[in-house]
């Protein structure tokens, strides 16, 4: 699904054949979940292929290393010359990338001293698909921010992920919704959730959540829009008694939710912010001014 006999990738100063590389098997991050990634779609606009933000995701995947103590020295305009150049060698167009911060061998408990850097990408559509979601609410909660830095995107922290989205598909449902440690609104697995009421958005407020980058674009966009946002602490009833709601995310990008457990919005998609939002969005991603790197 994600590479092939083709498939390239960048690894440490160079690319190579997926299937021709291999990995110590005492990296600290294979035994203790201790490396940085980031998600990035690439787009095929009518000005051609492009990042869709790299700077801001490249930017938070090096503040995630600086967070946790992973060194990491490339720059933003090499990682996104880089991610260029893996796109065009693997002729991908429309795509997901996935840059992978990993530690070398370390058993200790003790911030590494050497890094790796991989770059892959593959075709992927939405991350959730395009109906609308049936979520559970989940048994698990987000991480308190005092046990971790939640705004780094570390490999470890998805392990919660994981557990939420399993138990979720285990009960018939599509995804989980996590509430924080105190029990207000918190996230999805892997994406931020915003919900509407009489023509007004709500999102959680960071601190329990990672910041997102389609977060902060469906902001933007919101302002854009003339649409009022309030961002703070939500509970389960503000949600229970919203008009619909919503995820997004850079995999998910963005997708209604049709239900939680036994409760069903009220508002569809057709007649929802999310909707009208939604095509903001792709206009945003598929339409934007060309970058002078937009080639692949």
């Amino acid at each position: 699904m994600y590479y092939n006999e083709n498939t390239v990738i960048f690894l440490d100063g160079k690319f190579i054949k997926e299937n021709e590389t291999s990995n110590s098997l005492y990296s600290q991050t294979l035994h203790y979940g201790y490396g940085a990634f980031e998600g990035i779609r690439s787009y095929e606009t009518i000005n051609g292929c492009r990042l869709f933000k790299p700077d801001e995701h490249y930017q938070r995947l090096k503040k995630s290393c600086e967070l946790v103590g992973i060194p990491f020295n490339y720059s933003v305009d090499q990682l996104t010359t880089l991610t260029y150049e893996l796109l065009e060698m693997n002729g991908l167009t429309n795509a997901y990338i996935r840059p992978l911060v990993f530690c070398d061998p370390n058993m200790s408990l003790t911030k590494p001293n050497n890094v790796s850097l991989m770059i892959c990408a593959w075709e992927w559509g939405a991350y959730l698909g395009d109906k609308q979601l049936r979520l559970s609410l989940s048994s698990f909660c987000r991480p308190h921010p005092r046990s971790m830095k939640i705004e780094a995107k570390i490999c470890g922290h998805y392990i919660n992920s994981i557990l939420a989205t399993t138990e979720a598909k285990e009960k018939g449902f599509d995804e989980a919704l996590l509430l924080d440690s105190d029990g207000f609104l918190a996230e999805g697995p892997g994406a931020n959730l915003f919900f509407e009421k009489n023509g007004k958005l709500f999102t959680p407020q960071t601190g329990n959540i990672l910041p997102g980058i389609t977060r902060s674009t469906v902001l933007e966009l919101a302002r854009e829009k003339g649409i009022d946002v309030e961002i703070g602490h939500f509970t389960l009833t503000d949600l229970t008694n919203a008009d619909h709601a919503f995820y997004c995310g850079t995999a998910a990008e963005i997708v209604g939710i049709e239900s939680l457990d036994e409760f069903v919005f009220p508002t569809s998609w057709e007649n929802s912010l999310a909707k009208q939002l939604s095509a903001m969005y792709s206009a945003l991603v598929y339409e934007k001014i060309p970058l002078e790197t937009s080639k692949c």
